[in-house]
């Protein structure tokens, strides 16, 4: 029998921190979710401000609240999936049944693809507007900040969607569908008994003393 499956080894082991911790799927995972907290966080604290003296605060990205509230959203959904993903590449060793590996892996593979291309539009868009707005020193930095990371996590969620493709691509190498108890390959079926009949009818088992007398009910004397 193999020893992995989606390129993790099979259920029963032990959680081992050091090796978990020191994955590049963990590494990654975690700097996706500071990135998404600076992007999130910064256009909540700082993103609105009255930059032409206006009496109602705006998107410091050429006053588009629209930029604002994208960057804001991209940023808490991808902070949630970062901690959600996080559990369950730790709880995944243990999960013994190849289909629920076959499910996280491939939800895994999906998200990370989409968010990758929705980062791709999160930086472009606040790139933009931000080259149309009338910076000032006050506001530059958090804005600069904004861009910056929400390139950083197009990088890191585009490595998240190779990594869980390379796991896709890995499969099942362990069992065909379904986990099977290793101690279940030791039993073997019964024997069939010397009796049983295979041209018989079903249950039906031949006597084992033979029938060579042609009249049962007529006496035979003994030969001497």
């Amino acid at each position: 029998m193999q020893s992995s499956a989606y390129g993790v080894s099979l259920a029963g082991g032990a959680f081992d921190l050091q090796n978990f911790v020191a994955q590049p799927q963990t590494i990654l995972r975690f700097l996706s979710w500071i990135f998404s907290i600076v992007v999130f966080a910064t256009i909540t604290a700082e993103g609105y401000n009255n930059i032409h003296q206006e009496s109602v605060t705006r998107c410091i990205f050429n006053g588009n609240d629209s930029a604002c509230s994208f960057g804001v959203g991209i940023g808490i959904l991808a902070f949630l999936a970062c901690v959600a993903f996080l559990v369950l590449d730790a709880y995944f060793p243990q999960i013994s049944n190849a289909k629920e590996r076959k499910y996280i892996v491939l939800g895994d593979l999906f998200f990370s693809v989409a968010w990758t291309f929705l980062w791709f539009i999160c930086f472009c868009v606040l790139a933009n507007q931000w080259s149309h707005t009338t910076a000032t020193s006050i506001i530059a930095v958090p804005a600069q900040a904004v861009v910056t990371f929400s390139f950083f996590s197009i990088i890191t969620w585009g490595l998240l969607s190779y990594f869980a493709y390379g796991r896709y691509r890995i499969g099942v190498s362990a069992f065909d569908q379904e986990y099977r108890d290793p101690a279940n390959d030791n039993i073997t079926p019964y024997p069939p008994t010397p009796y049983s009949s295979s041209s018989g009818p079903e249950g039906y088992q031949q006597s084992p003393f033979s029938h060579n007398q042609q009249h049962p009910g007529e006496y035979q004397p003994p030969t001497y």
